[in-house]
């Protein structure tokens, strides 16, 4: 959960453009169900310029 929340917290901080021109930030977020169980999946990412970081649980 810290590290959803410190994703959270760096991908705000970017987007108020502190730094320079902002960025918009992105998340995606879904729950799998398979046989074997139920897994859920959260990514948060950026687009700055030709690079794109996107880190995900």
């Amino acid at each position: 959960m810290r590290t959803v929340l410190a994703m959270i917290a760096l991908a705000t901080l970017a987007a108020c453009g502190a730094d320079g021109e902002p960025v918009r930030p992105s998340m995606n977020a879904g729950v799998t169900v398979t046989p074997s169980g139920v897994h859920p999946s959260v990514s948060l990412g950026t687009k700055v310029g030709p690079v794109n970081l996107i880190l995900g649980l």
